[in-house]
């Protein structure tokens, strides 16, 4: 039977994805894992792979639409199978029915009717009540749609613009980003705990590890996020999640890194991190960040997130407080390596020191529990003799 091609869930909140980019026509013969579109969630753009070897057919969401999680978009015929009677037309962006070209018929591209340009609901709503012309502007969206951003850009006056004259342009994944972090700010009842702590033997621990053959990338924060998977198997409480006014376990040690990008931030997850060796878990975390930057991201590299590691360290940050990643209970923030004055055995020394600030969802853990969990990170990354590998 048809494999269905279904937007999928990224995240326990998310309701609908969009449909960014077709990468496949009607069709058109594909291959298993093979990219099919890029889909754009309230977490990132990721590529929706091909379930099965066939032929691409039934498409039924065109190009900037919001499809609900969990609704067919299209199916992958095997040989000898036909699709569906497909619906009369496809919504576009602005509401319009698009007629769809007939499968059968060997045309493999869509013929367009006449129709408004692109544009969100939130952009004509903006632009209606702003005096603002849809039609004259240049759309920043996908496929040249326009956005709310487009419209606020064009109805700014020019004193309100940067000291070039030239609007700030901000990118969907920056949006995405923005409103993310303003949800979680306000919904989620979020506490900090800090701690300076001793990097001594993190800095052996990772000298020793990139002594070894195919190592010598391996990074401080591959060193942490082996180091929050135990945490987190010990204190499996902060590894779930408040849903619904119940506490969600989490579906494994799942580990998220987050990965700034020239498009704003990602964080990409590696999965079941508490089952990695050390040199697994290195490869990896490059593989994702790689991906990530390169905007190469699939949809189960963004999925499951259970804890987030956000480290700045590289940037000279000695400390900072990160948002808690909802619907994730805790987050890690992770300050640069510095040499410290600190009181040693009734004597003044000097030790490579690093802040470690872990923001908690106060509904999941509570002051003592959240203590617990830090100080049970902050003794492994200074004795971390039972995970050197």
């Amino acid at each position: 039977m048809p494999a269905d091609v279904i937007m999928p869930a990224l995240g326990m909140a998310q309701e609908t994805g969009k449909v960014l980019r077709w990468l496949k026509q009607d069709g058109d013969a594909v291959a298993k894992g093979e990219p099919l579109l890029e889909v754009e969630t309230d977490k990132v753009t990721v590529e929706l792979e091909s379930p099965a070897d066939g032929t691409l057919a039934g498409v039924r969401a065109g190009e900037g639409a919001d499809v609900p999680v969990g609704e067919v978009i299209a199916v992958v015929l095997a040989a000898g199978e036909a699709a569906a009677p497909e619906p009369v037309g496809v919504a576009t962006p602005s509401g319009d029915a698009t007629p769809r070209h007939d499968i059968g018929g060997g045309d493999a591209t869509p013929r367009h009717a006449a129709r408004r340009p692109l544009a969100s609901p939130k952009a004509r709503k903006l632009a209606a009540s702003r005096g603002v012309d849809v039609a004259a502007l240049a759309g920043t969206g996908p496929n040249g749609a326009v956005t709310a951003a487009d419209v606020q850009a064009a109805a700014v006056p020019a004193g309100d613009a940067n000291g070039d004259g030239q609007q700030l342009e901000v990118g969907t994944v920056w949006r995405v980003m923005a409103e993310r972090t303003t949800r979680a700010w306000q919904e989620v009842p979020q506490f900090v705990l800090s701690r300076d702590v001793d990097a001594s033997r993190l800095r052996s621990w990772r000298a020793v590890a990139r002594s070894k053959p195919g190592h010598e990338r391996l990074s401080h924060t591959d060193l942490l996020v082996k180091l929050c998977a135990e945490a987190l198997r010990l204190h499996p409480r902060v590894n779930a999640s408040w849903r619904e006014g119940a506490l969600v376990p989490g579906s494994g040690v799942n580990v998220g890194i987050a990965v700034a990008t020239d498009a704003g931030l990602v964080v990409p997850v590696v999965h079941r991190a508490d089952t990695l060796d050390l040199a697994s878990l290195a490869t990896r975390r490059r593989e994702l960040v790689d991906a990530a930057r390169a905007g190469r991201l699939r949809a189960e590299d963004v999925q499951g997130g259970t804890f987030t590691i956000s480290n700045l360290g590289m940037y000279g940050v000695d400390a900072f407080q990160a948002i808690v990643n909802a619907p994730q209970a805790a987050i890690l923030a992770v300050g640069r390596i510095a040499d410290r004055p600190v009181a040693l055995n009734g004597e003044v020394v000097v030790r490579p020191m690093f802040t470690l600030s872990v923001s908690f969802d106060h509904r999941v853990a509570d002051g003592a529990r959240g203590a617990e969990f830090l100080d049970t990170l902050a003794a492994l990354v200074e004795e971390p003799a039972g995970l050197v590998a």
